[in-house]
């Protein structure tokens, strides 16, 4: 049950797979199915206007909402998809902590690669072993794990940075199309190990997500992240790693099926010696293959560029993409024959991702039933979507957005494979829809022992070395395991204290390093004033309240008894239906009905 709301998690699942079909609401007529014919200005209002920014971006107020139906269907799409009259320039740029010292790279792959090196060069990440005393390579260990827990603290940095953006910018599509492309071209913190590299890619997604998508490609397979994710440094002459090669085809490109293993071979020859330095591509001409190679039926002496030419040639590459592309903006299933039209739309436009988009949104399959309050809101979506209906201008710091998301199964920089994330479905387990009840709780009511995670921080482990140096223990005995005992934790001790170098005192002073640092993230609550908004919308009754709630929050409304028991609900917190007589103490009762409509299946929907 969430904490304070009379729902089950398990029936609430249940309610929301089993009705979702049924529950589109104020849609065009079942016959628009299909049918890419542009919705007619005619046809055009605000419940279509609603659809399209929960769709092509993280929902809107009623005011953004009724600006953009004052438009004609074509004017409001280029809005978004061309960013007409959004100032997207000014936003602000991500403000680094500064935790990076060009002496880290290139940064070794393990704690054992790093002393080895230090043992064998006599420095490494650019310290040199102490000549004499105890511990000569604990500053390296220290500086290796430091880097480490700095990389994923300022990665969780720019996720918040980025959901700001999302929350804020005046062409969200920008931002939706950027959250696209980041499940597509996944890649993920705990590999990459570098937020610089991951920074990177977001950049990419965010100039070049509505542009060409062949241009995009390219772009991203000369990433430092991508690069590093899909192991480009191993990727030599002779001994070519087929990884990234598979992955472009696989899923970035063409999909299963439309390709060899020969294929992949071929591929991967033609980007062998693809590499970066720091955060620049390279090409180790001495580890590039440059001979002959036979790929998709045409021989040439290929590098990746060309692979990627020869793939974006394939008829097959442009309905794949354009088939995902509506998966993500429309609905689940979609018929081949619409699938080859889109595909045609794209082929068309040579990869223009914008002709592409605009078909979709204004088409009259897009307003249809079967699209409209269909899809299920994945966790990044949610929690920003919740944030902008109610009128906020950042994220707040608590509840921590990192920590919400990632228990909703979505946490950005962090996809759990270079498939990225499964969705649909796979986001509303009961669970799942326990913790996206808590979530909304959790904003209305903010937790009183909130511990910013970005400052408490490490695991177990640090924490209980960092306790007994606090109690005044030295290195080796607040280091020690504590499964040995006797003799033998005895000699470990002495053996301890001639060590070269100690894991556990590295792990702990690396994360006390990065968090001198890496800049906090703000704290803040959620500045929320429901009470405000009633007396600003002059609502009468807790009836208009509560509908004035859904229509603000939902798009897709409760039943009618469901409606009902909210307004009895609301009636009772507040001891009259009289909005005037309760003026003075309806904000806690306002988000209580609030957190009840936000824990509706229906609310899962966009």
């Amino acid at each position: 049950m969430f904490r304070g709301v009379p729902f089950s998690a398990a029936l609430l699942g249940a309610a929301l797979l089993s009705a979702m079909p049924a529950l589109a609401q104020k849609a065009g007529p079942a016959s628009w199915q299909n049918d890419l014919t542009p919705v007619a200005a005619t046809e055009w209002n605000y419940d279509f206007a609603a659809h399209l920014l929960e769709r092509a971006g993280f929902g809107g107020t009623p005011e953004e909402i009724d600006a953009l139906a004052k438009m004609t269907p074509a004017k409001a799409v280029a809005r978004l998809v061309r960013f007409e009259g959004a100032d997207i320039s000014q936003l602000p740029p991500f403000e680094h902590s500064g935790i990076h010292d060009p002496g880290i790279e290139p940064f070794p792959p393990s704690r054992p690669a790093v002393t080895d090196m230090a043992k064998e060069k006599g420095e490494a990440l650019g310290i040199k072993v102490k000549p004499s005393g105890n511990r000569r390579l604990q500053p390296i260990v220290d500086k290796f794990f430091y880097w480490l827990r700095a990389s994923v603290l300022e990665t969780n940095r720019v996720a918040y940075w980025w959901a700001n953006r999302m929350l804020a910018s005046p062409g969200p599509l920008q931002e939706k199309m950027a959250l696209f492309w980041h499940g597509h071209f996944a890649s993920n913190e705990a590999k990459v190990r570098d937020y610089r590299k991951l920074l990177g890619e977001l950049d990419i997604f965010e100039k070049q997500g509505t542009g060409n998508f062949r241009d995009l490609t390219v772009a991203v397979a000369q990433s430092p992240g991508m690069l590093t994710f899909l192991d480009a440094g191993v990727n030599v002459k002779g001994a070519a790693n087929e990884n990234f090669a598979r992955e472009i085809m696989e899923l970035f490109t063409m999909g299963v099926g439309n390709y060899s293993e020969k294929d992949i071979r071929e591929a991967a020859r033609a980007f062998t010696g693809w590499n970066y330095v720091d955060l620049k591509f390279v090409v180790n001409k001495d580890q590039h293959d440059d001979g002959e190679k036979t790929f998709l039926g045409k021989t040439g002496r290929f590098d990746g560029v060309d692979v990627i030419d020869i793939i974006m040639q394939q008829p097959v590459t442009a309905d794949f993409i354009a088939g995902k592309i509506y998966r993500y903006f429309v609905r689940q299933d979609i018929s081949p024959e619409l699938q080859k039209q889109l595909g045609a739309v794209l082929r068309q436009s040579h990869y223009e991702m914008a002709p592409l988009l605009e078909k979709i949104f204004l088409s009259r399959d897009f307003y249809s039933p079967a699209s409209v309050g269909t899809a299920i809101k994945g966790p990044v979506e949610l929690a920003v979507t919740t944030y902008h209906k109610l009128g906020l201008k950042s994220v707040p710091g608590v509840p921590d957005f990192n920590l919400v998301t990632g228990a909703l199964g979505q946490q950005l920089f962090s996809p759990p494979t270079v498939a990225g994330w499964a969705g649909g479905q796979s986001w509303v387990t009961p669970g799942l829809l326990l913790e996206r009840g808590n979530f909304v709780r959790d904003v209305l009511f903010p937790e009183i022992s909130f511990l910013p995670p970005d400052r408490y921080t490490g695991g177990g482990e640090v924490r209980r070395v960092a306790e007994r140096i606090r109690q005044g223990m030295d290195i080796s005995t607040a280091t020690a395991d504590e499964s040995k005992s006797g003799d033998i934790a005895e000699s470990n001790k002495a053996a301890d204290r001639d060590e070269d170098f100690n894991t556990r005192y590295g792990s702990f002073r690396g994360s006390q390093m990065a968090i001198e640092r890496v800049k906090a993230i703000p704290r803040d609550t959620a500045q929320i004033n429901l009470a405000g908004m009633v007396i600003h919308q002059d609502l009468k009754n807790t009836t208009q309240v509560v509908d004035y709630l859904i229509h603000r929050f939902m798009r897709v409304p409760p039943d009618a008894a469901t409606r009902r028991k909210l307004v009895d609900f609301l009636d009772k917190e507040l001891g009259t239906s009289d909005i005037a007589a309760a003026q003075t103490f309806m904000e806690q009762p306002l988000r209580l009905v609030l957190h009840l409509i936000m824990s509706q299946p229906e609310y899962q929907l966009g």
